[in-house]
């Protein structure tokens, strides 16, 4: 596994002459190097001097074109990083103030905390939410995703500092896979509590993977269905209780087993969530799923097609759906106290297979789009 060659320049020090972004400039088109030699911070904002970014599934649907983007704009809302700037108002989840030289990790989003969707709980749709890695390059925000040398951090935006001796590798996913997994386990036990629940997990990406660490150590017991055989390996890893292809009849078969184990007769789980974005696996795991339970869908950002679900196969079992998007700050931070707990237990780290410099940025997209890698990074300290 590639690693970072060196740490971030001590807090207060800039390792640039000025904040560089990597500029995408559309579909087809290669990064740009832009500088950005002053940044104006108003109250509650940081300037973060990124130490790794990660390449999410939902960059390179960017990148193709498969999902609506205006460019320029700078990619990546994977990133840990450390401060070294910050204005009054500036503070972590816990209400902590942020200080220069605190390395974190912060939200996707950044919110008002006014809005009716803020107010109910859900800042990660605010009624005016922008996100980092999405939005168009402008004047005020060019640093406003992590394939740059800096982020400039807004108010609003969820962040939680992170211990120095994780590595960056187990951090950077915690901004997307690792939250949205915890956000997808929260919807799931609110329907139905996870322990000692047999849980289908469709898809073993970092998304899919989190999901089944994290079921595992509520006490479910988790079968995961992917059709590739190493991520199906790496899903033993994270403690699965079983693996099997997509194919219904294996499907069936391998719940009736886990089943089994478990003093338990038939071949339906209470719980199914969704994390490849295929909308395939959603008809299959809605199929899946026993009477009373829930299916949560939690890997869609992009549409392959429309799902033909019969409502009658849903209301006469009873069954609940729910979707997730994205998270909130609490899930944000219960992912890091996972991270931290776990990375010397799990190979959270190893899933970032190989570390490019930030010049490199097109590149490292470039081999992400073929790599068989759950994750690629990006960083400024890679040689």
């Amino acid at each position: 596994m590639s690693r970072l060659l060196e740490s971030p320049a001590p807090a207060g020090q800039a390792s640039f002459p000025s904040a560089t972004a990597m500029v995408w400039q559309g579909v087809g088109h290669a990064h740009e190097a832009v500088a950005v030699p002053g940044v104006r911070l108003a109250p509650g904002d940081a300037l973060i001097a990124v130490e790794l970014a990660t390449v999410c599934g939902s960059d390179l649907h960017t990148l193709r074109g498969d999902r609506a983007a205006s460019a320029p704009l700078v990619l990546g809302h994977e990133h840990v990083g450390t401060v070294v700037d910050t204005t009054r108002g500036a503070k972590s989840v816990d209400g902590t103030r942020l200080q220069i030289g605190d390395r974190v990790v912060w939200s996707q989003t950044v919110a008002c905390g006014r809005c009716i969707r803020c107010r109910r709980g859900l800042p990660q749709l605010c009624l005016t939410a922008q996100r980092y890695g999405h939005e168009r390059m402008r004047r005020g925000w060019e640093l406003s995703g992590g394939f740059a040398t800096h982020v400039h951090v807004r108010a609003g935006t969820a962040t939680v500092q992170v211990p120095a001796s994780v590595p960056a590798e187990a951090l950077a996913p915690l901004s997307c896979a690792g939250a949205t997994a915890v956000a997808a386990l929260d919807a799931a036990s609110a329907i139905v509590p996870l322990h000692d629940e047999v849980i289908v997990v469709g898809g073993a990406g970092m998304l899919g993977l989190t999901v089944t660490a994290l079921a595992t150590r509520a006490g479910a017991h988790v079968v995961v269905t992917e059709p590739v055989s190493s991520r199906r390996e790496l899903a033993l890893a994270f403690g699965a209780d079983a693996v099997v292809d997509p194919d219904a009849a294996a499907r069936s078969s391998s719940l009736r087993a886990v089943l089994h184990r478990r003093g338990r007769r038939g071949d339906s789980a209470r719980i199914a969530i969704e994390t490849s974005g295929a909308t395939s696996s959603v008809g299959a795991l809605v199929d899946t799923v026993d009477a009373g339970g829930v299916v949560v869908i939690a890997g869609s950002s992009v549409s392959d097609g429309e799902l033909p679900l019969e409502p009658r196969r849903v209301a006469s079992r009873m069954l609940t759906v729910r979707g997730v998007h994205h998270y909130t700050g609490e899930q944000l931070e219960r992912a890091v106290v996972f991270a931290v707990d776990a990375w010397r237990e799990l190979p959270l780290a190893a899933q970032v297979g190989r570390v490019f410099p930030l010049h490199e940025t097109s590149a490292a997209l470039d081999f992400a789009l073929t790599s068989e890698m759950l994750r690629v990074g990006v960083s400024p300290y890679a040689g």
